[in-house]
């Protein structure tokens, strides 16, 4: 005795193809079954509280004294285009705390009036963000 089946009747039958569209690539296809995100900018958030900064370091006023020495020798010799490594904080745009970078240039200029040390480059460091200069 043959069992039956709801669908025997169609089995057998050639696959269908369409005399009005193109037949799909494979890849395409493919595409139709890939996950999703369903929470958009999930992953992106966790990477940002997972991302490490620093806390600034507070000087003391001896440190902060040798640094004050070392621009005003420096603003001295600017003529000479010295040639100077600066290690200084950079706040973090989007959570507390930062970064330490340290940037090897010429000096340009010392501007005691907005209190910024500009290089070459056109990066321009805060006094107050410096903490070693060489």
């Amino acid at each position: 005795m043959e069992i039956s089946h709801e669908y025997d009747d169609i089995i057998g039958l050639p696959h269908p193809v369409s005399a009005d569209r193109p037949h799909m690539p494979m890849i395409d296809r493919a595409a139709q079954f890939s996950p999703f995100a369903a929470l958009t900018g999930y992953d992106a958030a966790i990477a940002e509280t997972a991302r490490l900064t620093e806390q600034k370091r507070e000087l003391s006023d001896e440190q902060k004294g040798i640094i004050s020495k070392q621009l005003f020798r420096l603003q001295s010799r600017l003529k000479t285009d010295p040639e100077v490594a600066v290690t200084y904080f950079v706040p973090d745009s989007r959570k507390r705390g930062g970064t330490y970078q340290t940037v090897t240039g010429k000096a340009k200029k010392v501007d005691e009036y907005l209190g910024v040390l500009e290089m070459s480059n056109g990066v321009s460091i805060p006094f107050d963000d410096i903490i070693i200069l060489e």
